[in-house]
């Protein structure tokens, strides 16, 4: 296999990635690619689409929050690749490889930032309620569209399972309406590989009173929108993992015997040679002690 065709594997294989197991696939794939200055530099483009995607979470400079690196967080028009954080109004520089943030510069604030930073304070006070450890970045595209993102992290490494759970919201409260997006991650791996991928779209019609209430109350109804849906969202998961308890896995497992016992694995070819051994005897005329 070319060096080549190995960046292309390993490329795969990060994209595939397990919420928080990244650094666990890039060490494996290091093996497969055995040139670590390669390796760095083809697989960068990967990494940078799966940091993006994955709504990866970083720690902004100087401040004691985190904030999302994601699409929406690009800075337009800089020389060099900024990330936004509408939060505390600065820009970073983001390494995909380290994901670390570095040289903070002071950004302006939007037209719209006393809207956004109503919806923000409300989507904290959501945060705080629901999500364990999560993460929400409010971006202002104009005076009338938002964008809420939502990230919110579970790894358990020994207990062999992680997870992710993201949401984006697109508002718009000129044609009162909320597009959005619910993705769901989870990895099990104890003694096997077990993975669930879920997405659900959603659109929300925002009722014609709260745009014209004040922001603040107007964003809390915003979230309590969400809320509704996301519940709607946890529910459906609810009752499709108890779906699967209760007939799909059941209906792979084998049914007992008449006897109703449990066979005995190990013993299996013992119950054939025996059985053929019975059959054989009876016929040369012999019988069974």
């Amino acid at each position: 296999m070319s060096s080549k065709d190995r960046i292309q594997v390993a490329t795969s294989f990060i994209l595939q990635s397990p919420p928080g197991e990244i650094n666990d696939v890039l060490n494996d794939v290091r093996v497969i690619v055995d040139d670590d200055e390669r390796l760095e530099e083809g697989v960068l483009p990967a990494l940078r689409e799966y940091n993006l995607a994955q709504f990866t979470t970083v720690d902004v400079p100087g401040e004691h929050h985190q904030t999302i690196v994601s699409e929406f967080a690009r800075v337009p028009g800089s020389d060099e690749e900024r990330y936004l954080d509408p939060r505390s109004k600065t820009s970073f520089i983001f390494n995909h490889l380290t994901l670390e943030a570095t040289d903070p510069q002071s950004e302006e604030p939007s037209e719209a930032e006393s809207q956004r930073a109503a919806l923000e304070s409300a989507a904290l006070s959501y945060l705080s309620s629901h999500y364990h450890d999560g993460v929400a970045t409010i971006f202002a595209m104009s005076t009338t569209q938002f964008v809420v993102q939502i990230v919110s992290n579970k790894y358990n490494p020994s207990n062999y399972w992680a997870g992710r759970w993201r949401s984006q919201y697109e508002i718009d409260f000129e044609s009162r309406s909320i597009q959005g997006k619910v993705l769901v991650n989870v990895h099990y791996y104890e003694q096997g590989n077990v993975q669930l991928n879920t997405s659900h779209d959603l659109s929300i019609s925002i009722p014609a009173a709260v745009s014209s209430v004040p922001h603040t109350s107007a964003a809390s109804k915003i979230f309590a929108l969400i809320e509704a849906e996301e519940s709607r969202c946890q529910t459906s998961l609810n009752d499709s993992y108890h779906e699967m308890g209760e007939k799909t896995f059941k209906g792979l497992r084998r049914a007992l015997p008449l006897t109703r016992q449990k066979i005995d694995w190990d013993k299996t070819m013992g119950y054939k040679l025996g059985a053929e051994l019975i059959a054989s005897n009876r016929a040369f005329g012999a019988h069974p002690r």
